[in-house]
């Protein structure tokens, strides 16, 4: 017979398993501010609903098992101020003069919005809304990668795309990730998109990633990346200091938003310096 503490707790995990679906990812510290609860409480809660395979548990809370990925129009309201300041740290590695890829991503459209007035560019995207934000800009020129849209990425990443992306090769590639590990660096839920992305980063001469926390240590079914002294990686202050000084001794480039210097040094990417 189930207890009254048990149906309270399989109503509160009910509700996160509910959120997950939402959103896609929750955090332990909100929820336990939701629920009135310990945040060791919701850890517990987090661990049982992983042994059941209803989540992967990463830093700071949990996300969605693998395989799924939260539409690019939901995520792109998530988290908005986090967001905000890792967009405006990565937007100083972009450069005069360089042509740059903006991957699909809504960390990677708030860079968008946080580029410097005035910077003479080119700005490759296969993601509409990021066109979206910078078309009119007369600074930048524009190219919109077409194709079909996949609804879940937000972005083209069908045969007509890669066709496109093919022709291109940009000093830069910023790229958007579900989730980063030491083994297997940085990857995506649909195989689709991690071909993508894979082919945007191989292309291209550096690559940059803005990676929130709870990405850090998450894993995901492709991947796109290994870790290489080409990727810079541009984190949350808050960021896991074990998982940073893991990931500092693989020769990286990081840079942690809010921060007065990167973990290793923070370079600006000329064109010139790029290739």
């Amino acid at each position: 017979m189930m207890s009254k503490t048990d149906h309270f707790v399989s109503e509160r995990q009910a509700l996160i398993y509910a959120q997950l679906h939402r959103h896609g990812r929750v955090l332990a510290q909100e929820l336990a501010q939701s629920f009135d609860v310990s945040e060791d409480t919701v850890r517990r809660d987090l661990r049982e609903m992983a042994a059941r395979g209803e989540c992967e548990r990463v830093y700071g809370g949990a996300l969605l098992a693998s395989g799924t990925t939260v539409p690019l129009k939901t995520r792109m309201g998530e988290m908005p101020d986090r967001k905000a300041t890792l967009g405006q740290a990565a937007a100083s590695f972009v450069q005069n003069g360089m042509i740059v890829f903006l991957d699909a991503g809504s960390t990677n459209l708030a860079i968008a919005k946080n580029l410097a007035v005035g910077l003479k560019l080119t700005i490759v995207t296969n993601t509409p809304a990021i066109a979206a934000e910078l078309a009119g800009n007369a600074d930048i020129e524009l190219i919109l990668i077409g194709g079909r849209v996949d609804p879940a990425v937000g972005a083209a990443i069908d045969t007509t795309a890669i066709r496109q992306l093919e022709l291109i090769r940009p000093d830069l590639c910023i790229v958007g990730v579900c989730g980063l590990t030491l083994d297997r660096g940085l990857c995506a839920d649909i195989y689709e998109d991690a071909v993508f992305k894979r082919m945007a980063c191989e292309a291209s001469a550096k690559t940059l990633a803005a990676v929130t926390s709870e990405k850090l240590g998450a894993t995901a079914a492709f991947q796109v990346a290994s870790l290489s002294s080409t990727l810079t990686l541009v984190l949350e202050e808050d960021a896991d200091r074990h998982m940073i000084g893991a990931l500092a001794d693989t020769g990286i480039n990081i840079h942690q938003a809010g921060s007065s210097s990167g973990i290793s040094s923070h370079m600006h990417l000329s064109k010139d310096q790029s290739r």
